[in-house]
């Protein structure tokens, strides 16, 4: 580790633990560091300009290593084969949801950080998914699995595990906690000492780790080099806001949080700086965006939390004002940081990170439109005991259309790709559920089956059946994927759409309709432009927009990246009207 890297993560151990136990720790970890750099000796070559990690080539699919079955075979085998199938050189990355043992929560309870479940495959089946593409796993380290070997070492007394878990005293005060779920922080565990009381922010089943035990970092920094090892480039920390827990305070964000991460990065800058880290932070904008820490020193990549709702909220409402007014103020501190941009996930759709956006009586909307279109509401306990929505769980594809209403198909498809368009348009890499790439409706039967409010997003294909239904141009699958792979063909192939790449929000009043999001995008190297135009409402809209304005010169015309359509213009002015739910990204082409 050069010198520079070393005095990087000294500075972090030692707001972590001080510096006479830094002192202990640093050749511990410098060891460990050593030992991968000999195993890997290429990876320290593929440094990178830093703004160069993410192009506007980069677009990640998010899904479940078991989402495609078929009898008698491995399903990442499955997977790999329709992906080949469908979107290679297309989409760019795969964010492979945990494919490791687990006990529960669809893989986010960790059983073992470093295995397979051989119920999906093994790790060559991981690895030849990667030589395709790109790959994201998950860190689910805030917590592990109370069926892991780290926990039942706990239990059953061996000492080197006493410290890795957060034991509570009875009748301690874990009010000023903050709580993402409506369950009790604390869970009773018979151990070989008898009762203890157990930290798990999220189930019982979840154990959090004690990263006050440098033991545990390290451990988990062994875990996090494995992954880079086999082969994954972007390592998403999953729910580590929560990750350092200190009694008398909210235990969410604390400073020693983000120490952790600006550690993380120190590590893969050293050894492997053609990883990037992205932080899964479903909190309000300017918690979520704290992540970026310098922009240098933190993570490269943040979840667009906000963005899910307030899409949703738009096309609800036919009125794109709050989206563009939110939109205008984004930023990121550096050309190496950006966002990550997503409308569905395997969570639900978070409703915290509009807060102060979207007014309580416009939330309460979109959970009362959830409810009639089929889906259902999560809640989180506050501080004095209440209760608040914390998520509307259903498909994006229903939670836009009602699935019991009479509208045509075609209406349905429209607006769900225009609300799709908006999200590729902006700023930053696009992160696309699988079950939005195909055009899912809500699985019902999968929350009955389980219990659980998610699963309703959740549901695994048959292969049979989704090779039936995407060769059916009746389809609705098959309308979905291939309308969204143009969209995203013309994404990827224009560098006005580089993460980095100029941003400017037109405000609806300039527009002439407060239906219409439009916002321009310019590229960094070459200035070319596409001016990109989404009409929210199920009505026709007019379009009057000055280009001198928007700093545009006297173009002929425009022609439609997503269509085979042209624009004229009059003079400096163009005009023009757009259908219901339709999206046009146009570049002057004279």
């Amino acid at each position: 580790m050069a010198s520079t890297a070393e005095t990087r993560v000294k500075r972090h151990l030692i707001a972590l633990y001080g510096e006479e136990q830094a002192e202990q720790v640093l050749p511990q970890l410098q060891e460990r560091l050593s030992r991968f750099t000999q195993r890997n000796p290429g990876l320290q070559a593929k440094a990178r300009d830093p703004a160069g990690l993410l192009t506007e080539r980069d677009v990640f699919l998010i899904t479940y290593g078991d989402q495609v079955t078929e009898p008698g075979r491995r399903p990442l085998v499955t997977l790999t084969e329709v992906l080949e199938k469908t979107i290679a050189g297309i989409v760019s990355g795969i964010h492979l949801l945990p494919f490791f043992p687990y006990s529960s929560d669809d893989g986010f309870s960790v059983i073992d950080y470093t295995a397979v479940n051989p119920a999906l495959g093994t790790w060559a089946d991981v690895e030849h998914l990667g030589r395709r593409f790109r790959l994201m796993f998950d860190a689910v380290i805030n917590h592990i699995s109370a069926e892991s070997d780290w926990f039942r070492a706990f239990v059953d007394g061996d000492p080197r595990y006493a410290r890795y878990f957060i034991t509570v005293e009875p009748g301690t005060d874990l009010s000023d906690v903050v709580r993402p779920r409506a369950r009790p922080l604390l869970t009773p565990v018979q151990t070989a000492q008898g009762e203890k009381l157990v930290w798990t922010t999220f189930s019982p089943d979840q154990i959090d780790l004690n990263y006050a035990n440098p033991d545990t970092l390290l451990d988990i920094i062994d875990v996090l080099l494995f992954y880079v090892e086999k082969g994954a480039e972007v390592i998403r920390l999953d729910a580590i806001a929560y990750v350092w827990k200190e009694i008398g305070t909210s235990c969410i964000h604390l400073a020693e949080a983000h120490q952790i991460v600006k550690l993380f990065r120190a590590l893969l800058d050293a050894v492997a700086p053609h990883v990037i880290l992205i932080t899964e932070t479903n909190v309000p904008h300017e918690e979520n965006v704290s992540y970026f820490g310098s922009g240098r020193d933190e993570a490269q990549l943040v979840y667009q939390f906000p963005l899910p709702p307030l899409v949703l909220h738009t096309f609800h409402t036919g009125d794109a004002t709050h989206l563009a007014e939110w939109a205008a103020g984004l930023s990121t501190p550096s050309s190496s940081t950006t966002f990550f941009n997503f409308l569905a996930s395997h969570d639900g759709i978070g409703v915290r990170p509009v807060e102060g956006i979207l007014s309580p009586a416009q939330v309460e909307a979109m959970v009362e439109r959830t409810r009639r279109h089929g889906g259902h509401v999560s809640y989180k306990t506050n501080a004095d005991g209440s209760r608040s929505v914390y998520e509307l769980n259903i498909s994006y594809f229903d939670a836009l259309s009602s699935p019991t209403g009479d509208e045509p198909l075609r209406t349905q498809v429209r607006r769900f790709l225009t609300s799709q368009a908006v999200m590729l348009s902006l700023a930053g890499v696009p992160g696309i559920y699988v079950h939005s790439l195909f055009g899912s409706r809500s699985d019902p039967e999968g929350v009955q089956e389980t219990g659980r409010y998610r699963s309703i997003n959740r549901e695994k294909f048959q292969r049979r059946d989704l090779e039936h239904a995407l060769a059916d141009p009746t389809s609705r699958r098959h309308q979905v994927l291939y309308a969204y792979l143009d969209m995203i063909r013309a994404r990827t192939s224009h560098p006005a759409f580089h993460p980095n790449a100029g941003q400017h929000v037109v405000p609806p009043e300039a527009t002439g309709s407060a239906s219409l999001f439009v916002l321009l995008r310019t590229s960094r190297t070459s200035g070319q432009r596409v001016l990109c135009i989404h009409n929210a409402a199920l009505t026709e809209q007019p379009l009057r927009l000055d280009l001198r304005a928007l700093g545009i010169g006297r173009p002929g015309a425009f022609q439609d990246l997503l269509s085979p359509a042209t624009y004229s213009t009059t003079g400096h002015t163009l005009e023009l009207n757009v259908v219901p739910y339709q999206a046009l990204w146009l570049e002057a082409i004279s």
